[in-house]
């Protein structure tokens, strides 16, 4: 680990590569507004859809100097907990139906799968992924959902409430030794001898198909903020980290739809920035260790090589924090002094926290030109995704902090 990331205070480093100018054609093999509306038109057909909420934080925004503070709310999406819903189980159904293309001439639809109109032809495909909880969640439930079969790898510090979580959706739950990657490596071998295949949110050299897919699936998220704002835009967007995923889909996404990319900061842990280390090197690089922090679904060591030029060519900064931010604000978001209350995970409230440090550093909030006319975007990626920890964490349930809401 890098001495400034060691030293266990939160750091910012600009972004010397970010172009500005419209999406480039570049990136529409990965990402596109065509393939995104396709997306758009299946998910929102899924039994359960809506559009989660856009809350204002009015409170914190007045607090931290800013015009507007808005907090996409993934907690209830599809009733799984996080955004991760959107991605892993988009990209089973791409999977099952390109299959059934190739056998019948015809693509079904999300309703033809759901109904079982081609359970003989799936009911033995096996799909299988590495994951630190949400991501394995939502390929269990897709596979689930459209009638094939699920095996789940999760590593040595996933907690058993997330692989449990996984479990209740039929799957059968491996656990690994090691961190993250080294799941990752261990489903991929697997599913290699065992004829499954694997739906990873993370893509390596000769692997990008899947993730292409995940990543287009989590565009839902960004095009709802876009019908529910209208004509007005955020100026800044802080996103989780992780391999990528997420914020390379948001910034592309809003990149295009707009013809510019708002101001993207992209947070991570310090324990596991591979991005924050990646924008430092100007190339993809590792980071390695137990990658240990309560941000599990952020406790990752290698940026996606699909996601990583997006974020290389349109975020504005990167950031590294330590785990006390997290717990702050998941506090600050349970109590209602951020505006309502609500519940947010340790994942999933890493660009608020972010942004919270930010806006204590001068010099970080002119360099990113945040001021008391910016309008900020972050997304609420999960809930309590692990109730236990979130309890510990908060002080109480979760149950209690909606009731109150």
């Amino acid at each position: 680990m890098s001495p400034d990331l060691a030293a266990g205070q939160a750091v910012f480093q600009s972004n010397p590569a970010r172009t500005g100018g419209p999406y480039p054609d570049a990136f529409k093999a990965t990402l596109s507004l065509a393939a995104a509306r396709e997306a758009f038109s299946q998910i929102s057909t899924w039994k359960g859809y809506r559009p989660t909420p856009l809350v204002s934080l009015d409170r914190l925004a007045d607090e931290l100097g800013v015009a507007k503070l808005l907090y996409k709310q993934e907690a209830g999406r599809f009733g799984l907990g996080s955004f991760k819903a959107l991605g892993g189980a988009y990209a089973v159904f791409r999977l099952l139906s390109d299959r059934i293309e190739a056998e019948t001439g015809a693509a079904p639809s999300a309703a033809d799968l759901i109904e079982g109109r081609h359970a003989e032809r799936v009911r033995d495909i096996t799909v299988t992924c590495a994951t630190d909880g949400n991501h394995g969640r939502s390929v269990a439930w897709g596979a689930s959902l459209f009638g094939c079969q699920s095996v789940i790898f999760v590593h040595e510090t996933v907690s058993q409430a997330r692989a449990d979580a996984i479990a209740s959706f039929g799957a059968r739950v491996i656990r690994t030794p090691g961190n993250y990657d080294d799941s990752v490596r261990e489903a991929d071998r697997t599913a290699k001898a065992s004829g499954w295949s694997v739906i990873s949110d993370t893509s390596y050299p000769g692997y990008v198909d899947v993730p292409r897919n995940v990543m287009q699936g989590y565009s839902v998220m960004a095009e709802e903020v876009i019908r529910e704002l209208g004509p007005t835009r955020p100026t800044h967007v802080f996103l989780q980290g992780g391999v990528g995923g997420l914020a390379a889909a948001v910034t592309a996404h809003l990149w295009e739809s707009y013809g510019a990319a708002p101001t993207v900061v992209v947070v991570e842990p310090l324990t596991a920035a591979c991005l924050f280390e990646s924008n430092r090197a100007g190339r993809p690089v590792a980071v390695t260790g137990d990658l240990d922090t309560i941000m599990a679904g952020l406790a990752c060591g290698e940026p996606s090589v699909i996601a990583w030029p997006i974020l290389a060519s349109g975020a504005a900064a990167f950031m590294a924090i330590p785990d006390d931010t997290v717990r702050a604000a998941m506090r600050r978001l349970a109590s209602g002094e951020a505006g309502p209350r609500l519940v947010g995970g340790e994942s999933g409230v890493a660009g608020l926290a972010g942004l919270i440090e930010l806006c204590g550093n001068a010099e970080w909030r002119a360099a990113i030109g945040l001021d008391a006319h910016s309008s900020v975007l972050v997304i609420g990626s999960e809930g309590d995704t692990d109730p236990a920890l979130y309890r510990e964490i908060v002080g109480l349930p979760a149950a209690d902090v909606e009731a109150d809401a």
